[in-house]
């Protein structure tokens, strides 16, 4: 299997995070978390790589999506 680099933006009370985060551990997807409730400095960094402020937002090798779009995570990752 491919390695691929994976960070997560999250914060403690976003249920989507937490299924992103489940999803990619059924996957055996290893990542990085950030919380950017607790990282001022790293919630600046998301917001200038996905353009908002809405969690979760997945970089992928380089590649942003905003969101748990599932078919999009499989696509990076070449799951599909």
């Amino acid at each position: 299997m491919m390695r691929h680099d994976v960070t997560i933006y999250t914060t403690p009370s976003c249920s989507w995070c937490q299924a992103t985060k489940e999803y990619l551990r059924t996957r055996e997807i290893d990542f990085e978390e950030v919380d950017v409730s607790a990282d001022m400095r790293r919630a600046m960094e998301m917001v200038e790589k996905s353009g908002q402020q809405g969690v979760p937002v997945l970089d992928i090798d380089g590649e942003i999506t905003v969101g748990f779009d599932r078919s999009r995570i499989d696509t990076l990752l070449g799951l599909n």
